[in-house]
């Protein structure tokens, strides 16, 4: 069975779009590329099929 797609998650997604943004505008930041790094571990661990990658995302955006 394929994890669900709980708040924390939508959450880490916010936090891994804001660090990316962040990152783009301030290149070189070594503590940004480490949280944006950390960060996608964590997403990257939770083992989400394409389509649930697909609705985390769109969830997160939704919650801005």
């Amino acid at each position: 069975m394929r994890n669900a797609i709980t708040e924390d998650l939508v959450e880490t997604q916010r936090e891994w779009d804001a660090t990316y943004r962040q990152l783009a505008v301030q290149p070189g930041r070594t503590a940004l590329r480490r949280r944006l790094l950390q960060l996608s571990r964590v997403l990257a661990g939770e083992r989400l099929s394409p389509a649930q990658k697909a609705e985390l995302r769109q969830r997160a955006r939704e919650g801005r």
